[in-house]
C-alpha cells in the first residue's frame, strides 16, 4: 500500500472514500427498491352530450344501470368481496378479494392475501398480466383460470358501457328465453379484430333482463380451458345514492352444450361497494 503523507494528499485520499461509500449507499438502494406495480391508464370517459347509444337495448340497459351521466362520471368502482370456492369434493374455500375495476378502460385488477401469499392480477383490453404473486390460486376450481376470474366480474359489473365500445359489435339474437323463471333477450358480442394487437374483448353474449332492462347475464368462451362459463349478477345497487347499480353478488357456473349453467364454480359477495369519480 501506498502512503502519501503530505497534508494535500491525505484530504484528497479522504474526499475520495467519502464519495466512493456514498456511492455505494446509493447503488445498494437502487438494488433493495422494489418494482414498480403497473397501473391502468385511465380512459377518458366520453361526453354524454356528444355520445349516441346506437341501439334500444343498449340504451335501455344504460339507464336502467343509473344512466350515461352517471357512469360517465365513473372513473373507479371498487368491491370489497368475500368469495366462496367451490372444491370438488363438495367443500368451500373462502377467500377475501378486492376488485378495482376502470370502466371506460375495460381494465381490473384483482388483490387477494392468501397463505400462499398477496396476489394481485390485472386484465386490461384483454391483455392478463400478474403483477404480484402467483399466477393461480390454489383453491381456483380446475375449470376455472385466473384470467376467467377477472373477466367474469369486469364483464357483469361494466355490462352497460360495453355497448359503448368501438372494439364490438353487437346484435340481439332471436326471440326472448326463458331464463330461471325470467325472460331474457340474448345479445350478441362480436369482437372486431385489430391489425396490431388482436380483439381487446371477447366474443360473448349478453342476456338481457326483459322486465328490468339489466344485463344481469353473460357468457364467453374460456381460452384456457376450453368451455363456456355463464356469470349471473344478483341483488343490484346503487353504489351511492344516485349512482351507478352494479350487483352486490355475482356467481360463475360451467355451461352444458345447450347453454344451460350447471356446476356453481364461484360465489362473490360483495360487503362494500365504491366509486372514485
Amino acid at each position: 500500500m501506498l502512503t502519501i503523507r503530505n497534508e494535500g494528499s491525505r484530504v484528497v485520499t479522504l474526499r475520495f472514500a467519502h464519495c466512493a461509500l456514498l456511492l455505494a449507499l446509493v447503488l445498494t438502494g437502487c438494488q433493495q427498491e422494489e418494482p414498480q406495480e403497473e397501473v391502468v391508464v385511465l380512459a377518458v370517459a366520453p361526453d354524454p352530450g356528444l355520445t349516441s347509444v346506437s341501439s334500444d337495448f343498449a340504451a335501455r340497459a344504460i339507464e336502467a344501470a343509473g344512466g350515461l351521466n352517471v357512469w360517465t362520471k365513473t372513473k373507479e368502482v371498487r368491491l370489497a368481496s368475500v368469495v366462496t370456492l367451490y372444491q370438488p369434493d363438495g367443500s368451500h374455500y373462502i377467500s377475501e378479494q378486492s376488485y378495482e375495476v376502470y370502466p371506460w378502460s375495460n381494465s381490473i385488477q384483482v388483490s387477494a392475501r392468501e397463505p400462499q401469499g398477496q396476489l394481485l392480477w390485472q386484465l386490461s383490453n384483454g391483455q392478463f398480466d400478474v403483477l404480484k404473486g402467483g399466477r393461480r390460486l390454489d383453491e381456483l376450481p380446475r375449470e376455472l383460470a385466473s384470467r376467467d376470474l377477472a373477466e367474469a366480474v369486469l364483464s357483469i359489473v361494466t355490462a352497460p358501457v360495453r355497448f359503448l365500445d368501438n372494439s364490438a359489435e353487437f346484435a340481439a339474437k332471436g326471440s326472448p328465453v326463458k331464463i330461471q323463471g325470467q325472460w331474457h333477450q340474448a345479445i350478441d358480442r362480436t369482437p372486431k379484430a385489430s391489425i396490431l394487437s388482436g380483439p381487446s374483448v371477447s366474443e360473448a353474449v349478453f342476456y338481457q333482463n326483459t322486465d328490468n332492462s339489466l344485463i344481469d347475464m353473460l357468457q364467453f368462451d374460456s381460452a384456457a380451458m376450453r368451455r363456456t362459463l355463464t356469470i349471473r349478477g344478483y341483488d343490484y345497487d346503487e353504489i351511492e345514492k344516485g349512482g351507478p347499480l352494479v350487483p352486490r353478488r355475482i356467481e360463475i357456473f360451467t355451461t352444458d352444450k345447450q347453454g344451460n349453467a350447471q356446476d356453481r364454480l364461484v360465489k362473490i359477495d360483495s360487503h362494500t361497494l365504491g366509486t372514485v369519480k
